[in-house]
């Protein structure tokens, strides 16, 4: 009778500090980094920056671009580009600005001391599918936009 009230008052010991840790709120987001430095933008040779995007006008590049960049930046970058503690915002005007081929260049070459692979191996128009779908980010509604904050 005794190890049956010894084991009754340990099942309600791990039931109540389970029910403790079910009812707390999840673990915060990571906030992205504010003082990310976006040189590395500024080092795309001149042949890469005046590039167009030969998707521009391709009204599917951006859905297809969205699935690659789940698949291949949003570990780092975020949902929605938001950023992260691994890797920058890519809604910041800095990224919104630069030309296409300034963030093919970027895609393509990476920026492997700060983190960033070598994305060279992905076929051109599946980076220009990235690309294209990085700078329709800056068309999000504000609600959606909201959203996707941390």
């Amino acid at each position: 009778m005794k190890f049956r009230a010894f084991l009754s008052i340990v099942a309600i010991l791990f039931a109540s500090a389970g029910w403790a840790a079910y009812r707390q709120e999840p673990p915060a987001r990571p906030q992205p980094n504010p003082n990310w430095d976006y040189t590395e933008l500024g080092k795309a040779p001149e042949k890469y920056r005046s590039k167009a995007n030969p998707l521009e006008n391709d009204p599917e590049a951006i859905a297809a671009g969205g699935i690659l960049f789940e698949e291949h930046c949003q570990e780092c970058h975020g949902e929605k580009g938001v950023g992260g503690k691994k890797a920058p915002s890519l809604r910041s005007e800095e990224v919104q600005s630069a030309t296409p081929g300034t963030l093919f260049w970027i895609l393509s070459n990476g920026v492997v001391r700060k983190g960033m692979p070598v994305w060279s191996k992905l076929p051109e128009p599946q980076r220009w599918q990235i690309i294209r779908y990085v700078k329709s980010l800056r068309k999000l509604s504000a609600p959606e936009a909201n959203a996707a904050k941390p």
